[in-house]
């Protein structure tokens, strides 16, 4: 089942930017796939967002 997504504009600094540019590289993600992975990190983490069942996720690497 595909979840819909929302686009909105972030502004952020090229320092930020450039940093994690190199972590998404790293992580061998796109910017905007790390940006994704690092909110719903901590969505989860703060109890905001349930973890999904570990058969259902994508990505392994991401547990």
């Amino acid at each position: 089942m595909s979840q819909s997504k929302k686009t909105f504009v972030l502004r952020i600094d090229e320092e930020t930017f450039s940093t994690l540019e190199k972590w998404a590289a790293d992580e061998f993600r796109s910017v905007n796939g790390q940006l994704e992975w690092l909110i719903d990190k901590a969505l989860k983490e703060a109890g905001r967002k349930t973890a999904a069942p570990k058969n259902q996720t994508k990505n392994k690497k991401e547990q």
